[in-house]
């Protein structure tokens, strides 16, 4: 089993299907975003492009660790640069955790847990007792977690 990053395929159909709203969307009629949440897994996880919804089966467990992971605040709305359109989250912490994850999920809970993107770690990253942060990269057409070029 394998922890591959990745956009998830199905997600990038169910954005032209205009499932997603990252910010409001008029074209649904709602003046409200989705809930995006991030949930962490061990490493005997299998996730990657193919990858379609959030699932409990080897997610992390461990004190400072809900089942589904936190809830993500976007912080730089759908904006565009250039050519490329791209948003981001606002780093994520689960605080005096005690778990070892290699990768996690980014899902929209509104949205029937739809699968976002896959995160691989490259290897377990522990924490004991202490903070675990998920560090989002910088929100530009370069760098932000999720870009369409």
């Amino acid at each position: 089993m394998a922890i591959s990053q990745a956009m998830a395929t199905s997600f990038k159909v169910e954005i032209l299907n205009g499932i997603h709203a990252f910010g409001t969307s008029v074209v649904r009629g709602s003046t409200t975003a989705d809930t995006f949440k991030i949930a962490l897994y061990t490493s005997s996880a299998s996730l990657d492009a193919a990858t379609t919804a959030y699932s409990v089966t080897n997610e992390v467990s461990g004190t400072g660790y809900s089942a589904g992971g936190n809830t993500l605040t976007v912080s730089q709305v759908p904006t565009s640069s250039g050519t490329t359109a791209f948003l981001d989250f606002a780093d994520t912490t689960w605080t005096t955790a005690t778990i070892t994850a290699n990768g996690a999920l980014i899902y929209n809970s509104t949205q029937s847990n739809k699968a976002v993107a896959v995160l691989a770690f490259g290897g377990d990253k522990t924490s004991t007792a202490g903070d675990f942060t998920i560090q989002f990269p910088t929100a530009d057409a370069s760098n932000a977690i999720i870009r369409i070029a």
